[in-house]
């Protein structure tokens, strides 16, 4: 299958370093933008063919590809690949766009699965869900199938509670009635590959895992397989948070990840504990 990956991300690339599985077999020709020509040697080295972030080279990729992987952040202008693509040409058989569980807006602790109405409340999430339908109303009108992935927390190499405790930057904030789901990236490639096997029909997929759960017990366990002391518990009023950091704790919901499991099998991490333990076991967070 050939494969681009328009704004290749952390959740991408560990796809991609996972060895870009889908189903039994692997993806033979793989493309990826990139707006540094000083990154190709890098994306060659990979064996992936490097494409700069312009209107032709996007078109030419794209016609050439049998499905596309969409990680690129919308702005206050849309998605930028789409405003460059405008009609859709002919080529992906399939579509699969990475988006966020914030297009649920805030639920005050309930559950939400596929099939909730979609209600962002900040603009980044509204940036979101436009983009959402602009990428199915695209795939619409090219006659392939958009798989909607609604990522919850991502976790993983690098980006975790331990990497953050060993840095000092690990805060354990708390807002009463205050949790979040998370997913670790290993489980979103799994998702991605299920996608491209072609095992939906298209649509919004929740990819999260099975335990939303209060941010400060997640530092307190990473802290424990640290064997430190966690850093003390600060009230969320008094915590100081970056503007965008604070946007994520005026939302609270629990994500329901049933159809994530029927399609992918279970996950490899099933909540905070097993991926944090894993990561601990491979390093993460070593003195």
């Amino acid at each position: 299958m050939k494969v681009f990956l328009i704004g290749p991300g952390y959740s991408a690339r560990r796809w991609l370093a996972l060895g870009a599985r889908i189903g039994e077999g692997s993806a033979t020709r793989i493309a990826a933008t990139t707006r540094d020509v000083a990154d190709a040697p890098r994306y060659a080295a990979k064996g992936v063919k490097p494409v700069p972030f312009m209107a032709s080279a996007l078109r030419i990729a794209i016609e050439d590809a049998e499905a596309l992987i969409v990680s690129v952040p919308p702005g206050e202008n849309g998605d930028p690949a789409l405003s460059v693509l405008r009609d859709p040409p002919r080529g992906p058989r399939r579509i699969v766009y990475l988006s966020t569980i914030g297009v649920y807006g805030d639920r005050a602790g309930d559950w939400v699965d596929e099939t909730s109405d979609v209600s962002p409340d900040s603009p980044r999430s509204r940036q979101r869900a436009d983009a959402e339908a602009a990428w199915s109303d695209w795939g619409d009108r090219l006659g392939a199938p958009v798989d909607l992935l609604r990522l919850a927390g991502i976790y993983g190499p690098g980006r975790n509670q331990l990497a953050q405790l060993k840095a000092g930057t690990a805060k354990r904030v708390v807002k009463p009635g205050q949790v979040f789901n998370r997913i670790h990236v290993d489980d979103i490639a799994a998702a991605i590959s299920a996608c491209l096997a072609g095992k939906t029909d298209g649509g919004p997929l929740v990819v999260a895992d099975d335990e939303p759960a209060p941010p400060q017990e997640v530092v307190a366990y990473a802290a424990g397989l640290m064997g430190v002391a966690p850093p003390p518990e600060i009230p969320f009023e008094q915590a100081d948070l970056s503007p965008m950091g604070a946007s994520f704790y005026a939302e609270c919901k629990r994500a329901r990840n049933t159809r994530l499991r029927e399609l992918t099998g279970g996950l490899t991490y099933p909540t905070y504990r097993e991926g944090l333990r894993a990561l601990w076991e491979a390093g993460e967070g070593r003195k």
